[in-house]
């Protein structure tokens, strides 16, 4: 088991190279990655891979993204520290602990009980106390979420742009997702709200595992 100060040279080297050496210049989400311990979230055998370039299974068939993309989703949200967001797909809980770094609140919403509850656990831990934690299929469980939030994130790739998840945003609202099926390229869009319209803009190439839509 490494000290505290191992895994701070590590992550501080990994934002370094992985996150301000590239195109991430948003001292807010610089900030965050610097803060969050990316080893807490991953399983105790793959603490030492935790602050590499690259994603890692966190079981369940669900995976821990890649630091630099979750960098970059987080960036392209333009997030200030009065916003509320909703996140599809807990994880880890990783992005949801950047994002509560940054961010008023956070709601976020897993549909595999045991990584929510494992989640839950760690950001409990890190002291985070503005986060919203729900167990449920986020393909559809945004139909039943009241609130309107500044941002959307979504954090597993839809087959087909999940347009419905506007819905959810404030007038100038903000929406970053993954679009493709599994195994194939997919597309990252980022989608604004502008005086009533909604811009759309592809961001770059990505791979994620896919949005269930299933019951």
């Amino acid at each position: 088991m490494h000290s505290d100060q191992y895994y701070q040279e590590l992550r501080m080297k990994m934002v370094a190279e992985q996150i301000a050496a590239r195109d991430i210049d948003d001292q807010e989400v610089i900030k965050a990655m610097q803060k969050v311990p990316r080893h807490k979230f991953v399983p105790l055998s793959l603490s030492d891979q935790a602050y590499t370039d690259q994603p890692l299974s966190i079981g369940s068939g669900q995976t821990i993204s890649q630091p630099y993309m979750v960098a970059l989703m987080t960036q392209v949200l333009q997030l200030t520290s009065a916003d509320s967001v909703l996140e599809i797909g807990t994880g880890s809980g990783y992005q949801t602990a950047v994002l509560a770094q940054i961010c008023a609140y956070v709601y976020t919403i897993e549909r595999i009980e045991t990584l929510s509850l494992a989640a839950q656990k760690i950001l409990q831990e890190l002291n985070y106390t503005n986060v919203d934690f729900m167990v449920a299929n986020g393909a559809r469980a945004w139909k039943d979420f009241k609130q309107q939030v500044d941002a959307v994130i979504v954090t597993a790739a839809a087959e087909n742009e999940p347009v419905e998840f506007l819905e959810c945003l404030s007038a100038r609202g903000r929406m970053v997702v993954p679009v493709g099926q599994a195994g194939h390229v997919q597309t990252l869009f980022l989608y604004q709200k502008v005086r009533g319209q909604v811009l759309k803009s592809e961001v770059c190439h990505c791979s994620f595992v896919p949005l269930i839509n299933e019951s």
